[in-house]
């Protein structure tokens, strides 16, 4: 597998990713009894975007690095 080819796997996967661990743990202004005026009742409360930006780096190198081994050993 090539550096770009890579790259591009590894961007691919990292977004998919992200869309999978987005929805957890959050809990919207709703669901917590304290809407802020003037934003949507379903906006999260405290989304923690660099946790989830954290756990999606780690679950892709991992998923990345099973893909790298299974494409080198064929």
């Amino acid at each position: 597998m090539t550096l770009p080819i890579g790259l591009a796997i590894f961007f691919t996967m990292w977004w998919i990713v992200l869309f999978s661990v987005l929805p957890f743990g959050v809990r919207s202004q709703h669901e917590d009894a304290n809407v802020t005026p003037g934003t949507d009742p379903g906006a999260p409360v405290a989304p923690r975007l660099l946790l989830k930006a954290a756990i999606t780096t780690a679950v892709t190198c991992v998923l990345f690095a099973a893909l790298w081994l299974y494409m080198a050993n064929q």
